[in-house]
């Protein structure tokens, strides 16, 4: 249980570390301001439309007596709208990273090199960038699908779908939300979105301390938005700590050159000097 303190703890200290700085606070700012406005009007949308999506999708509950055909259709109404929500939840730090990629990854690199030691760089173009950005995003859309329909199915489940459902679907959510926002920091060392998977999924309590509090609070209008950079500041010094576990940590790193980036070349980056580790292998 000490890990989820600690995760919750990453995401205050990228709080308080924009606020120190708040140049990159504002910075940051701008691609979740755009992203948000897109969102808002998408789900303005669905809860417009929704019912007359599920009246179209039950066309065999149309001779249905009251009350059950109100019961069915607003169930599924409601289900569809939490879907749609939790899908938000997910894909908005996706969009929004993709959308602000460079002034995110400005923003991790800062806070590297006001953390000391090395600073790495994809030395990838940004158009390599983007696209790495962009198919790793619908990997992870396409697992996090995957649990939605199995929660959404879960949903008309007695009493666990009630219960224990919404408490998954907030973990899911902030496992999922964490490994985007690790991604900035994780992909400009060179690791590839298998083994970010591996490693957060090592300290699952530490990636669900920093990642639920915070899908929680995306929930809120406007705090996504807020919290964004906040948020990736807090994702770069977990990272850190992932690849190059403190002394006594037991988180388990990176190793070998398997975890280079997609594309990455002799020259790409920077390579470790002669009789230096790699990046995963160093110690803080």
């Amino acid at each position: 249980m000490r890990d989820i303190g600690v995760g919750f703890g990453y995401l205050m200290k990228g709080q308080r570390w924009v606020g120190r700085h708040g140049r990159w606070f504002g910075f940051g700012l701008l691609p979740g301001l755009m992203t948000l406005v897109l969102y808002a009007a998408a789900l303005a949308g669905l809860a417009w439309g929704a019912d007359d999506l599920v009246a179209w999708a039950t066309p065999f509950a149309d001779d249905w007596s009251s009350p059950w055909q109100g019961v069915l259709r607003g169930t599924l109404t409601a289900l569809t709208f939490v879907f749609g929500l939790f899908l938000a939840v997910i894909t908005f730090t996706a969009v929004t990273l993709l959308v602000g990629q460079p002034f995110y990854e400005s923003l991790s690199e800062h806070v590297d090199r006001s953390e000391g030691g090395d600073v790495p760089t994809s030395g990838l173009p940004l158009w390599r960038e983007l696209w790495i950005s962009a198919r790793d995003s619908v990997r992870v859309l396409l697992r996090v699908a995957c649990f939605g329909v199995l929660l959404f199915a879960c949903g008309f489940i007695p009493v666990i779908g009630q219960t224990v459902v919404p408490v998954a679907g907030f973990c899911v959510s902030g496992f999922f939300l964490t490994e985007e926002l690790t991604a900035v920091a994780l992909q400009r060392r060179g690791i590839e979105l298998k083994e970010r998977l591996r490693l957060l999924r090592g300290r699952r309590l530490l990636t669900l301390g920093f990642g639920v509090p915070l899908t929680l609070a995306f929930l809120i209008p406007f705090v996504a938005v807020l919290l964004m950079p906040g948020a990736v500041a807090g994702a770069t010094l977990m990272a850190r700590d992932l690849v190059s576990p403190p002394d006594g940590d037991d988180a388990a790193p990176a190793t070998g050159p398997a975890h280079r980036g997609p594309g990455h070349t002799p020259g790409s980056g920077p390579a470790p000097a002669a009789g230096q580790a790699p990046y995963g292998l160093r110690k803080g």
